[in-house]
């Protein structure tokens, strides 16, 4: 963290001081941490290197999957064509952002970023700035009200939803825990949208090293982050009546892989990510 301003006490206006709650871990925050980010709070620091003592791959998965994130957010705009973005779960911005890689294929492109941290928030309304063409905007919701946000005035003025949306779930499913209620936020969500619409989606999955990821879903889960890991077969099942794109659901580093994602070994990697497309 840097400069002066308190984030403990900031807020969307300004006017009225907000507990951000910095005592208590919060996933984006963690994240932020593991990527090398500096906002974040003792408590995020503290959980975030209790777990990667327990799983050392962890750092490198998260970033593994960041880098699948950009890739996949540039196929979505140039091979699918796809000019409007629902990003849930957005996180602290990390240049280069979902827009950032959106637009630059299409400075057009709409972007709705929805996250329910207020530190998020505050970087978010700063930092997530689009082209002049194109909008980019933010909610502060929860992804446990997928009608909330797909109602939300935000993402009614900023998307048209009669044409294709790619809905971004990137690094969020695994963090709720209830099976049933995971699928109907996703079935929620894309039931509106169009044909051509896609799902991006990446999550951990236990098959590349079952006990480490284990023990580091159980360590979320003992430090108050409700956290669950699902194998490569019950993942899949969120694509169901989707096409999915080739090569289909793969470790996020075998997902197009760069320079980057080639050095990396599958036991040091516990995302699976892919992109299904509405018929």
């Amino acid at each position: 963290m840097s400069g002066n301003l308190d984030w403990s006490r900031l807020t969307p206006d300004s006017a009225k001081p907000v507990d951000l709650r910095t005592n208590q871990p919060h996933s984006a925050r963690v994240y932020d941490y593991m990527l090398g980010g500096k906002d974040n709070f003792a408590a995020d620091r503290k959980v975030a290197e209790e777990v990667m003592a327990l799983s050392p791959y962890l750092r490198t998965s998260v970033r593994a999957n960041r880098n699948f994130m950009i890739r996949v957010a540039r196929h979505l705009a140039s091979d699918l064509g796809i000019t409007q973005f629902l990003d849930i779960g957005t996180g602290l911005p990390t240049s280069p952002n979902l827009h950032e890689v959106v637009q630059q294929v299409n400075p057009d492109a709409r972007i709705v970023y929805i996250d329910n941290d207020p530190i998020v928030l505050q970087h978010a309304r700063a930092l997530l700035v689009g082209t002049p063409t194109g909008r980019t905007t933010y909610i502060d919701a929860d992804i446990h009200d997928p009608q909330g946000i797909l109602n939300a005035a935000e993402t009614q003025d900023t998307l048209d939803l009669s044409k294709p949306v790619a809905l971004c779930l990137i690094a969020i499913l695994h963090f709720i825990p209830d099976e049933n209620e995971a699928h109907e936020i996703v079935r929620q969500l894309m039931r509106p949208l169009p044909s051509g619409s896609a799902l991006a989606l990446s999550t951990i999955a236990i098959d590349a090293a079952p006990e480490r990821v284990t023990s580091a879903v159980k360590a979320f889960n003992d430090r108050g982050i409700a956290s669950k890991t699902r194998t490569r077969a019950e993942v899949d099942l969120f694509f169901e009546g989707l096409d999915i794109v080739p090569p289909g659901l793969v470790p996020v580093h075998h997902w197009h892989p760069d320079d980057e994602a080639r050095s990396l070994r599958d036991d040091e990697v516990s995302m699976y990510g892919g992109i299904g497309v509405k018929r």
